[in-house]
């Protein structure tokens, strides 16, 4: 549907902010709301100093080039998702059930010198 391709645009905006701070040791959930909650187009997260705080006024710059591609690259797979009829994944494998136990195995006597 045409929301899911909207969902995935606005989750894929988010992803860089959530590297980012996951690589700088921060939940990137967390980080990503906080900024989202603050009106300011400009506040967002330094990675660098761990403060969120007006990055144009901290010199923290995302140079167009970068921001562009991202968009470009995510726009490019929500369209293919939503024109594409089938989308082929793995399936998620079930752990394995754990050994039975070893039930009728005996005292397992005469087994000297294992210590």
């Amino acid at each position: 549907s045409q929301q899911a391709g909207v969902d995935i645009i606005r989750r894929s905006i988010e992803e860089p902010l959530r590297q980012i701070s996951g690589n700088a040791g921060f939940e990137g959930s967390i980080v990503v709301d906080k900024i989202l909650s603050n009106k300011s187009s400009t506040f967002g997260f330094n990675a660098l100093t761990e403060q969120y705080e007006d990055l144009i006024e901290a010199g923290v710059i995302d140079p167009a080039k970068v921001a562009r591609c991202a968009l470009q690259n995510a726009a490019s797979v929500a369209s293919l998702m939503l024109t594409t009829e089938t989308l082929i994944a793995e399936k998620p494998k079930k752990d394995a059930p754990a050994a039975p136990d070893m039930g009728g195995m005996g005292g397992m006597g005469g087994m000297g010198g294992m210590m």
